[in-house]
């Protein structure tokens, strides 16, 4: 089939039908046209050509009829009036209706053409039983107006439905591809959180094999994920109790240890048993968060979460003398995010508690409540190091952590949030401060 769709690369399946469709619906109008118009002359001259041979053998029949009445240029051409013509035995004119055509005997009897003086007629001529002759001739030029306007109202309704016919062919193949096209919207609306088998209603039959088979890679890739999780929150939950006995057993230690190098060497066992003991509760909360489904019809209190997010990560602020505040202009007035309350509230302690972590002590880690109609917005603005222009878009990857970054961190707090912040139908973005060092962390809504 490669000669119907070219070799090249295949248009759209709309362009490939209506490029192949209309010229076939025209080629057919003007088929039927060309063949209406055939007929519908062939008909009429037919019909014509009755009536001259009645009207000639009629004549024929009852011999000179004496005076014929005079006809006129107008009546000949125009109405196509027939001219009566009698001559003798001896081919002599012995009358004529009309004198504006040379009164000239035909050499037989029968239906035939004649042309004078650049005009075409259309002759029947017919012997009398004392050997004369009756000639009844009609204009050629008549005749084929008048098969032209007759073939032409036989081909009309044709050429008047081939716009419609077309218009429908349009409609239908726009119904067909917008079905597609509704089909891909809903494969790539898939993603790990929510993947759900195509629905089969109203899928054409000879796609339905094509949704089929990518429904049962969906079902696979959603095992996939599922297996992914469960095995995150099982490895995590298996590695959360020996890291929480070999955290015991090192502070049951640290009092017998001595200043020195090894009251050093065991600050240094004990920060890296921290730092595990922390990947391994934030493993366990992303993989918590990936296989919960965001409750997106509850509506929740943006300002009453923030105050929240802030009173229980003051004690890490005060233990790092970092000044940790609200900041909310007294106009602002209630926000409310139809969200989950556990995304909402995650996306902000990790961007709080990553502000406080990379921020030196004596800092000043603001959450401030920006005040934009019909938006809600959440800044966290700090006074750290910031973060190179060149890795801002490296900084969400999981694992991923800013080269030189204090100890302690496990690379997952900002995916963590940015997956929370996703489910809340939040953008969150990151830049740095234009008027002093720091980074500032902006939730903002849609609108």
């Amino acid at each position: 089939m490669s000669w119907l769709f070219g070799a090249g690369r295949m248009r759209s399946i709309r362009g490939t039908l209506m490029a192949w469709l209309v010229p076939t619906f025209l080629a057919v109008a003007l088929a039927s046209a060309g063949l209406s118009y055939r007929m519908v002359t062939h008909m009429a001259a037919g019909f014509l050509d009755d009536q001259m041979v009645q009207l000639g053998d009629a004549m024929a029949r009852q011999g000179h009829p004496g005076q014929a009445p005079e006809l006129s240029a107008e009546g000949v051409h125009g109405r196509g009036l027939y001219v009566l013509q009698f001559f003798g035995a001896d081919g002599q004119p012995l009358m004529a209706s009309w004198d504006g055509v040379v009164a000239r005997r035909m050499p037989h009897p029968g239906l035939q053409d004649l042309e004078d003086s650049g005009q075409h007629w259309r002759v029947y001529a017919a012997a009398t039983r004392d050997g004369q002759m009756v000639q009844v001739l009609q204009s050629a030029s008549f005749r084929a107006g008048l098969a032209f306007g007759r073939a032409g109202e036989a081909a009309l309704p044709v050429l008047l439905l081939l716009p419609l016919s077309m218009l429908v062919l349009w409609g239908v193949v726009r119904a067909i591809s917008g079905r597609l096209r509704s089909i891909g919207q809903q494969a790539a609306q898939q993603d790990a959180q929510s993947i759900a088998e195509l629905p089969l209603e109203r899928v054409p039959e000879e796609i339905r094999p094509l949704v089929v088979s990518f429904n049962h890679l969906l079902a696979r890739l959603r095992d996939s994920f599922a297996a992914q999780r469960l095995f995150v929150q099982d490895a995590a939950h298996e590695l959360r109790t020996p890291i929480a006995a070999v955290g015991l057993q090192l502070e049951n230690l640290r009092e017998d240890l001595a200043a020195g190098p090894a009251a050093q060497h065991f600050q240094q066992l004990e920060a890296g048993v921290g730092r595990a003991k922390r990947l391994v509760d934030q493993l366990l909360k992303m993989s918590r968060q990936e296989a919960a489904a965001a409750d997106s019809g509850a509506s929740v209190d943006v300002q009453a979460h923030v105050r929240e997010s802030i009173h229980t990560l003051i004690a890490l602020a005060d233990q790092r003398r970092i000044d940790l505040g609200l900041v909310a202009p007294e106009s602002l007035g209630p926000l409310r995010l139809g969200c989950s309350a556990g995304d909402l509230r995650s996306a902000l302690d990790n961007l709080i508690e990553n502000a406080l972590r990379y921020t030196p002590e004596g800092g000043v880690v603001d959450v401030r409540l920006v005040d934009t109609p019909g938006r809600t917005v959440v800044e966290v603005v700090d006074t750290g190091p910031g973060i190179a222009p060149e890795l801002l878009g490296r900084v969400f990857d999981r694992f991923y952590r800013v080269p030189g970054s204090a100890p302690g961190g496990s690379g997952l707090g900002l995916a963590i949030a940015q997956a929370a912040a996703q489910r809340c139908g939040l953008q969150l973005s990151l830049h740095n401060r234009d008027d002093r060092s720091g980074l500032i962390a902006r939730l903002e809504s849609a609108g």
